[in-house]
């Protein structure tokens, strides 16, 4: 199932090289994948596989007690986890790239955020070249100005290009692998830090957004003023109960039941 096809309806606004996404759930969406869902997060903090292993060897209390010492706990902290979690999501649904580490297993404590660009995607165009896509994003019970500009900021920090500890955090996580085509991939993006050889035109921009108010026209505005030398993409999921659907959607990602 596509998570963001089953669950929203989509709008695109596109002008050149930017587009607006606006996702409005479904009649009955959430319900639709709602199990999807809790699956796709718990895969964000932790191997699916490690998480039915828990479940052989301590049984199904056990497991979850292992499971909830990573998830977090407060409002604020589920709220930027789940913006992290959908953003990652949505870009290997809809653009092409990838998102090859699920960095919230990295955390070093379930309520801290990582630092760093909140997520990057990677794609080779049909030269087999490095492209990249440089992610900030936010989720707002009420989605403001003050905000908005705070993302922008960090997307065009380091001149628009990903900052090299995220891309360095990226490469070496990917070379501990003993996947080939992810080593590959580790060695090509620490060659990028040091080399910088990506042009802005390769390095796509994308700010998303979850928020219970919709599209603002602040972020219509920020996106008609963000640079044409880049894709870009801005996206809001409006979830109207935005408090109630997090808190919610991490009991049932906590409670792995008897199935």
């Amino acid at each position: 199932m596509e998570l963001f096809d089953a669950w929203c309806d989509l709008a695109e606004s596109k002008d050149k090289r930017k587009r607006l996404w606006a996702l409005v759930e479904k009649e009955r969406g959430r319900e639709e994948i709602e199990d999807e869902l809790v699956q796709v997060m718990r895969s964000h903090y932790d191997l699916i596989e490690n998480i039915a292993e828990d479940v052989n060897r301590l049984g199904y209390a056990g497991a979850a007690k292992v499971l909830g010492a990573v998830l977090p706990q407060g409002a604020k902290s589920r709220s930027g986890d789940l913006g992290e979690i959908l953003a990652a999501e949505l870009v290997e649904e809809k653009t092409g790239f990838s998102v090859p580490i699920r960095r919230l297993r990295y955390k070093d404590g379930r309520e801290m955020a990582l630092r760093g660009d909140d997520f990057i995607g990677v794609a080779y165009d049909s030269d087999d070249r490095l492209w990249l896509l440089k992610g900030e994003s936010k989720s707002r019970k009420k989605l403001g100005k003050t905000t908005i500009t705070e993302a922008r900021t960090a997307l065009n920090r380091n001149h628009g290009r990903c900052t090299p500890d995220s891309l360095l955090f990226l490469a070496n996580r990917l070379l501990d692998s003993n996947n080939r085509d992810d080593q590959d991939l580790g060695r090509t993006i620490r060659d990028e830090v040091g080399l910088e050889a990506l042009r802005p035109n390769r390095i796509d921009h994308m700010f998303f957004t979850l928020s219970g108010n919709g599209v603002p026209n602040a972020l219509i505005a920020d996106l008609q003023a963000a640079s044409i030398n880049r894709n870009h993409y801005v996206v809001n999921l409006h979830i109207e109960d935005h408090g109630e659907f997090i808190a919610a959607i991490y009991t049932e990602v906590q409670d792995l039941g008897n199935d």
